[in-house]
């Protein structure tokens, strides 16, 4: 899918319409001293096998990608609901 680069929406900060920087949203790193992460860590230790049985087949082909929305006039970020693409493209 081919997505422009620059989009006119509406900035709920200006509470008006502007023109937006789009990009794709990245997950950052995880951080590994993080409250789930050490629960999941303490979970693992030992004997007693997996915690959660291992995703072995995936039944979907796609992923729901998140787009990054950027006021170019207040620098305000908005992110819209992931949509189902197989592959982004964008143009400027």
């Amino acid at each position: 899918m081919k997505v422009p680069r620059n989009i006119n929406t509406h900035c709920p900060k200006c509470n008006k319409h502007t023109e937006h920087t789009l990009s794709l949203y990245k997950k950052g790193r995880d951080r590994p001293l993080a409250e789930g992460n050490r629960r999941y860590d303490r979970k693992q230790k030992g004997y007693g096998g997996m915690r959660k049985p291992k995703l072995r087949k995936t039944a979907k082909t796609t992923k729901k990608q998140t787009f990054k929305l950027r006021c170019k006039e207040c620098g305000y970020t908005i992110m819209k609901d992931g949509v189902r693409l197989r592959r982004l493209e964008i143009v400027a």
